[in-house]
């Protein structure tokens, strides 16, 4: 009996084969969707004057910012390679050295954050509009959308997680492949019942964290904000205080099932063993990703310290 699950052979990536149509960029368009029509339902309901030009240019300029943050970052932090910081034009080219159209290979969630708000700030400061109002309107509806983001990840077979010997481990075609010269190897792989022969390259079965990040920074996330937060909020930005606490919390733990990138490991690490990066050997060795989640965390504390100061200096 297999204690393990083969990546679904009918999952593509491609919608249509032959044509630059990619499952992965049909969940963003559909996390886009859904958070604008969330938008657009708190609008109504609350009544809030914002025309459906203001709407629409607002999501535009978030978008934009989102896209090209979420680029860049991932170009020049997560690429080790420096081909970008030595050739920077190369980070919005979308063909490959065949000149085929491939899009653009590779985006970071905390770049497009950063990107998202710097572009519904500068909104804002043009139209003369509440940028904490706005932005909470968003995040209310964001981690829904994220959802879907991390299924395209999923489909796309990419950011698996580390080694695992759980039943519901996936082994994904593209994960690197592991020797059975070594012991570990041969451990895990004799414990999932997966058959090799000594000297073997073989794939061993990992956590599908794509799947825990959609459910837990995505559904479970956008339940607790919409259904509790949203409903006791204090101040305009209390819900991006949430989210960024709540988020920067989740996607902290998550990463531990999450293998890190291969060619940046553990920029801070205490524990005994780094290697290799595709086990859990230490909670003390922290990834890039949870580090950028600590400072998430403490600028969702710092912003909700400063707002709900500047809420009772007013109400005085």
């Amino acid at each position: 009996m297999l204690l393990y699950i083969n990546f679904p052979a009918w999952i593509k990536p491609v919608i249509i084969p032959g044509l630059p149509l990619h499952w992965y960029g049909l969940m963003y368009l559909i996390a886009f969707g859904i958070t604008y029509l969330l938008f657009k339902y708190q609008v109504k309901k609350e009544k809030i004057k914002l025309n459906e030009d203001e709407i629409t240019n607002f999501f535009f300029w978030t978008i934009l910012g989102l896209v090209i943050g979420a680029r860049i970052f991932s170009s020049l932090v997560y690429d080790t390679s420096g081909v970008y910081w030595r050739k920077p034009w190369l980070i919005f080219w979308p063909f490959d050295a065949n000149m085929r159209l491939v899009g653009l290979q590779g985006m970071s969630y905390h770049g497009g954050l950063i990107g998202a708000v710097t572009g519904a700030v500068l909104y804002a400061l043009k139209k003369k509009l509440n940028f904490f109002q706005l932005v909470d309107l968003t995040v209310a509806g964001i981690p829904l959308g994220y959802s879907f983001g991390r299924l395209g990840n999923f489909i796309n077979g990419e950011l698996w997680g580390r080694v695992t010997t759980m039943k519901w481990g996936i082994i994904f075609p593209h994960a690197p492949l592991f020797s059975t010269n070594y012991s570990w190897v041969r451990k895990i792989a004799d414990t999932v019942h997966l058959s090799y022969n000594p000297g073997d390259m073989i794939n061993l079965p990992r956590h599908p964290s794509q799947l825990y990040e959609s459910f837990f920074e995505g559904f479970f996330l956008w339940s607790v904000i919409w259904f509790f937060f949203r409903k006791r909020k204090k101040f305009d930005g209390y819900l991006l205080c949430m989210y960024l606490i709540g988020y920067g919390i989740i996607r902290f733990f998550l990463e531990y099932f999450r293998e890190p990138d291969i060619d940046i490991g553990f920029p801070i690490h205490f524990g005994a063993k780094i290697y290799p990066t595709a086990l859990f050997l230490s909670p003390f060795n922290f990834t890039t990703g949870q580090i950028l989640c600590v400072l998430m965390i403490i600028t969702g504390a710092v912003l909700y310290a400063v707002l709900k100061n500047r809420v009772k200096k007013v109400s005085l």
